[in-house]
């Protein structure tokens, strides 16, 4: 085990610099996708996580720039709707994609995501929530594909409170047709 030793008397000083957040960069990297062309972002923490993102987006048929504390993601070269199970398989955020790429071309085949240090976690949050919206879910063999012609924008009570579930959720809605009545 590491340990520290603070011997007192002098004045700690020094500038740090203190990256972006990982729980917010993910999102917003998934989010790209949505855009259908050039997203700038600045102060991306420069970690796993999002490198495995931005490698899943490569993949994908988008680019990412990287020059300095700037990210330029570029999706509208996108043409690929299976997420590769390997990456998929390395972080359990990758997950995002999914609400992203169904949400702006009504399809997406994917595995289960991993990597997650807590264990295996479900996905069925994510998935009831699409169902909610008019997105069919099909399993087959540990590959889920999601397909629809077109999604209804619909209220959505999550059975249990779920970060990803909900942003997966906004972001399979965000290109979604508007439903009249959410007062059911």
């Amino acid at each position: 085990m590491s340990e520290y030793i603070i011997k007192g008397g002098k004045k700690v000083e020094g500038e740090v610099t203190i990256s972006g957040s990982k729980n917010a960069s993910l999102p917003i990297i998934a989010a790209s996708i949505l855009n259908q062309g050039k997203t700038t972002l600045y102060n991306v923490p420069n970690i796993h996580d999002t490198q495995m993102m931005f490698e899943i987006l490569r993949k994908l048929g988008g680019t990412v720039t990287k020059k300095k504390n700037k990210v330029v993601i570029d999706t509208s070269g996108i043409c690929q709707y299976d997420i590769p199970e390997d990456l998929m398989r390395q972080m359990r955020s990758s997950v995002i994609f999914v609400g992203a790429l169904v949400g702006r071309y009504g399809k997406v085949t994917f595995s289960y995501p991993g990597g997650c240090d807590i264990g295996t976690r479900p996905i069925d949050l994510h998935l009831k929530a699409f169902e909610k919206l008019g997105i069919n879910i099909n399993k087959n063999y540990g590959n889920i594909t999601c397909t629809c012609d077109k999604i209804i924008g619909e209220k959505i009570d999550l059975d249990f409170p779920s970060v990803g579930a909900t942003e997966n959720a906004i972001l399979a809605a965000c290109l979604a047709t508007r439903k009249n009545n959410y007062n059911q």
